[in-house]
């Protein structure tokens, strides 16, 4: 159920970031939702293999080619998903870690306070 809620709550911020962010947009909310699944499924398959074959300038940059690879996953699905465009890799830069921001912020509402199940 966290899983679904997960998926609804990312598909809330693209479609927020797409109405706020220029180069961004989504056709609708089935579209967004798509779009969240697909990054999500990028994010756990495709994201490991880039960190692993670009580990020594993540290394040299001190992470923040981490930032590189975010905006190539939001590329990625551009590509994949009909009713997502992204204009180019600035915007998917913004977008991903605006994306990140609101995502962190959301699931944050979703944790349960351990101390009270006792």
């Amino acid at each position: 159920m966290k899983t679904f809620l997960k998926i609804l709550l990312t598909a809330l911020a693209v479609i927020v970031l797409a109405n706020i962010l220029p180069g961004i947009s989504v056709a609708g909310y089935v579209s967004a939702i798509i779009v969240a699944v697909v990054i999500a499924l990028l994010n756990m398959f495709i994201r490991p293999l880039l960190i692993f074959f670009t580990l020594p300038a993540t290394i040299v940059t001190f992470g923040l080619f981490l930032f590189v690879i975010n905006a190539c996953i939001i590329l990625l699905a551009d590509k994949l998903v009909d009713g997502f465009a992204v204009s180019g890799f600035w915007p998917a830069l913004f977008f991903s870690i605006l994306l990140s921001i609101f995502r962190s912020a959301l699931f944050s509402l979703l944790k349960e306070d351990k101390k009270s199940l006792k």
